[in-house]
């Protein structure tokens, strides 16, 4: 069995050979929490991705809940259902997802990124960004999830080339999916279904360059003007959008399973790559 370079564990990675097929890759608009005990388009566009997708041995996910000091990946047996919110219904906070973990592919990440050290880590489980969303797509919570985190210090571009040293696990039965939004701000939500003419400006502009594309262009947004600004005035969400365009090869077709911005300033826009 081969030893792990960045120590002495040895690699666990004989669950994950060459499966075949490559699977496609997902960007998820996650929104409200409230997504995962309501029935509403949001809810059923990410059931039908899960039922058509083909059912991965595991899944790999960037949340935009979980922001650390590094990059670390969850590499527990069994990760807890994190309730990381406060204010919302009782049966939101009852919710549990009791999907395993996969130390094996936790191991696996550790091992296959080089850009930055990767930590295991033990404490965190499955944060709403990832639950909310996944138990829509695969109810019956049997497939191995893992979380691999956001490190807040690094910019953009790092984000981007970090996810280029995932490309691999496509072809390894892995899903990998990035879950935030590509226009988050909290501060000028509105609880209506509208949309802010900015929101709808750079949700738009978004869309263009994902199609053509312009992946500099996503990762410079800042570049982008006003409506970049008001759209992305904290990061955190727009970042798994990163680590999936990256994931893009050239043969790729992009598919959108929701387009549409709500709440004034939350876009719900979702893509398959693949």
């Amino acid at each position: 069995m081969a030893s792990d370079p960045n120590g002495t564990m040895p690699l666990l990675n004989s669950g994950f050979p060459d499966a075949g097929i490559k699977l496609p890759v997902l960007f998820v608009g996650h929104g409200s929490p409230t997504n995962a005990i309501e029935d509403n388009e949001f809810s059923r566009a990410w059931s039908d991705a899960g039922k058509t997708l083909p059912k991965p041995r595991a899944i790999l996910c960037i949340s935009a809940h979980w922001e650390t000091a590094g990059t670390c990946v969850t590499a527990m047996e069994k990760p807890k259902t994190i309730h990381d919110f406060s204010g919302f219904p009782q049966p939101l906070h009852d919710m549990q997802y009791p999907a395993p973990g996969s130390p094996a592919l936790a191991q696996l990440a550790r091992t296959s990124i080089r850009k930055a050290e990767v930590r295991l880590d033990h404490d965190w489980g499955l944060d709403h960004g990832t639950w909310s969303v996944l138990c829509r797509m695969f109810p019956d919570a049997d497939i191995p999830v893992v979380q691999l985190s956001l490190d807040r210090a690094r910019k953009p571009a790092f984000h981007y080339q970090l996810g280029r040293e995932l490309r691999g696990f496509r072809n390894k039965g892995v899903l990998i999916l990035g879950s935030g939004n590509i226009v988050h701000n909290l501060g000028r939500l509105v609880w209506r279904d509208t949309a802010h003419d900015w929101a709808l400006e750079f949700d738009e502009v978004m869309k263009g360059l994902i199609l053509s594309g312009d992946h500099d262009s996503i990762i410079h947004y800042q570049r982008l003007g006003e409506s970049a600004r008001l759209s992305v005035p904290t990061n955190e969400h727009f970042l798994p959008l990163l680590y999936v365009l990256a994931l893009q090869e050239a043969e790729d077709e992009i598919k959108f399973f929701s387009d549409r911005v709500t709440l004034g300033s939350i876009s719900m826009r979702s893509l398959w790559i693949g």
